[in-house]
């Protein structure tokens, strides 16, 4: 079974970076794409970043221009670097991939999360 081992939270000034990694180990065949999501207390959990197999991109909207999703496939690692933080970026962050098996089947893979807390 794959698992999905995330690293780099904490806590960090409005202002301050932070950057996550997330990397994979187990029996994979290939991961396609690669996400991020984060999770506030009470809230629910929300898309942050994407980066597919071929390298392109896509944030969410109140991210674009401070965070930068990049992957390693040689390492099965996709990393967040986080700049300019605020603190509505306070959350639980978590790393998903889509992991194909040998079998040929597909499925969401999900890290056990990260907390980063932005104070002001």
């Amino acid at each position: 079974q794959v698992q999905l081992v995330e690293s780099g939270g904490g806590l960090v000034q409005a202002g301050g970076s932070l950057r996550l990694s997330c990397a994979a180990s187990g029996s994979i065949f290939r991961i396609g794409a690669m996400a991020w999501y984060r999770q506030a207390p009470g809230k629910q959990r929300e898309w942050v970043a994407t980066i597919t197999s071929g390298g392109s991109t896509n944030y969410l909207d109140s991210v674009k221009g401070r965070f930068a999703i990049s992957r390693d496939n040689a390492k099965n690692t996709v990393y967040l670097q986080i700049n300019s933080l605020k603190p509505e970026d306070t959350a639980v962050y978590y790393c998903k991939f889509v992991i194909t098996t040998w079998s040929g089947a597909s499925y969401d893979s999900w890290g056990q999360g990260t907390q980063v807390t932005v104070s002001s």
